[in-house]
């Protein structure tokens, strides 16, 4: 039987021959690391001293009851979850404890596979969470120089850390920089980890200049001088002075009107602008970042934008590949918004199953990175308990691909849970195709894949020799 490398699991009853049937049943499964409590009021102190994968709790005990304990355990150690194990067979006692933060509810004697199956999916939880955690913490400071840098920035993607590694290697430019993709992608991140990584004193100033007429435009960037227009009674100086000695971010730059597109062509080749109503030019020292989600070369062809500003902008260029082509950093950026936006609420981070990102890693997320957020602020929002409503998922989901909330299952995307070719799939496919997902979950690990097929190692290893 294999033995899991979990974190301990603590169980807490004031029957000793209770606790030791709990540690013989897990021992049997695999789950060697256990801690026996047969007094609850020391409970809160073994918590205060080590981390535990799982908490399996009785309810009616002496001095200082299960009741009692689950909110100081919730408050205090929120990730940790707890599994009632009680002879109360009530159902209102199940909902409050529920309420209180509880992960399952099982009613004394529980069926060994019932009881194993609980401990199981609570220290996947645990392991799935401390491994989005970790991942966060450790993938930047491992790959570049300036990992505050890109600390806004959640990914575990090769394609975004060669992305850092591009940013580090322009730092010391004062050409421009153009960042290219979709809408939610995060661009504007992007531009700032630009700005950081220069190490530029001057200040970072981001303007959308989408839908600004040329009289707008010049005045917003260049300013202008008294009189220059009807309203105009005093000087006023535009942004491009204003992120003197830093830099300027001109977000949608691929709407910009011909007449501005000039205007910007001049500050970029000559470093020199003019206020509107002055006839004395300006130098400027802000390095300037352009974004868009547009293609600037189709837009090129059509004769809306200017050929000679597009190579002046694309002297470096970065790319933010979509959410759905680097689907690994979806669980790091799922952990990352939770704790972003249960923050902002002022509640707990709500837990989550495995399912709830097994649900939402085939959608396609037209939005990108945005969207992702304001699905799990939807959800954080409604949640009523200690943890996250996979439904609430499943109906965000229905409503953007016109399903019912009934039918959004794990192909919610449109794809395939097993590709193949035909009408129909082979067995061969079909199995191919588990081996080489189970793998993928698991990071590569041939064990923790082999786990999740439900068979032995061997016979895993034995089918990788095969092919």
């Amino acid at each position: 039987m294999p033995q899991y490398p979990i974190l301990p699991v603590l169980m807490v009853d004031d029957e000793i021959d209770v606790l030791q049937s709990y540690k013989m049943t897990l021992q049997f499964n695999g789950i060697s690391n256990s801690v026996l409590c047969l007094d609850s009021t020391k409970v809160m102190d073994l918590l205060a001293h080590t981390e535990y994968s799982a908490i399996i709790l009785d309810l009616n005990m002496p001095r200082l009851s299960g009741k009692d304990l689950m909110p100081m355990i919730h408050e205090r150690y929120p990730e940790t979850p707890v599994i009632v194990v009680t002879a109360s067979n009530s159902v209102a006692t199940a909902v409050e404890c529920m309420q209180l933060g509880a992960r399952d509810y099982m009613v004394k004697p529980v069926e060994d596979n019932r009881f194993i199956a609980s401990v199981r999916n609570a220290i996947e939880l645990v392991d799935l969470q401390n491994e989005n955690s970790l991942l966060r913490q450790t993938m930047l400071s491992r790959h570049v120089k300036n990992p505050d840098a890109f600390s806004e920035i959640v990914t575990v993607c090769d394609s975004m850390r060669a992305i850092f590694s591009y940013i580090e290697a322009i730092s010391g430019s004062v050409k421009p920089v153009l960042i290219t993709g979709e809408s939610g992608t995060g661009k504007e991140l992007f531009a700032r980890a630009v700005h950081a990584v220069s190490g530029r004193k001057g200040k970072f100033i981001a303007v959308n200049v989408s839908g600004l007429d040329d009289t707008v435009f010049s005045d917003t960037l260049f300013g202008h001088r008294r009189g220059a227009f009807t309203g105009a009674d005093g000087d006023r100086h535009g942004l491009v002075e204003g992120a003197s000695g830093g830099t300027l971010f001109l977000d949608e730059i691929g709407s910009l009107e011909k007449s501005s597109q000039i205007k910007l062509l001049r500050l970029l080749q000559e470093n020199e602008y003019y206020p509107l109503g002055s006839d004395v030019s300006k130098n400027s020292h802000t390095v300037v970042v352009a974004a868009t989600n547009e293609d600037l070369r189709k837009r090129m062809k059509e004769g809306l934008f200017r050929n000679d500003l597009y190579f002046r902008l694309i002297t470096h260029h970065i790319h933010i590949p979509p959410l759905r082509e680097r689907r690994e950093d979806v669980p790091a950026l799922f952990d990352h918004f939770l704790e972003k936006i249960s923050a902002s609420l002022n509640k707990i981070k709500p837990r989550y199953s495995p399912d709830v990102i097994n649900l939402i890693d085939r959608y396609n997320f037209p939005g990108n990175v945005r969207e992702l957020e304001a699905m799990i602020a939807d959800s954080v929002t409604r949640c009523q308990s200690s943890d996250l409503d996979v439904m609430h998922f499943k109906e965000y989901i229905a409503k953007q691909t016109g399903q019912r909330a009934e039918d959004v299952t794990i192909e919610a995307s449109g794809q395939f849970l097993v590709p193949f070719h035909g009408d129909f799939p082979k067995l061969h496919e079909v199995e191919e195709f588990l081996i080489l997902e189970s793998m993928r979950k698991a990071n590569g690990n041939q064990y923790a894949a082999a786990e999740l097929l439900g068979v032995a190692q061997s016979t895993l290893w034995r089918r990788f020799k095969k092919k």
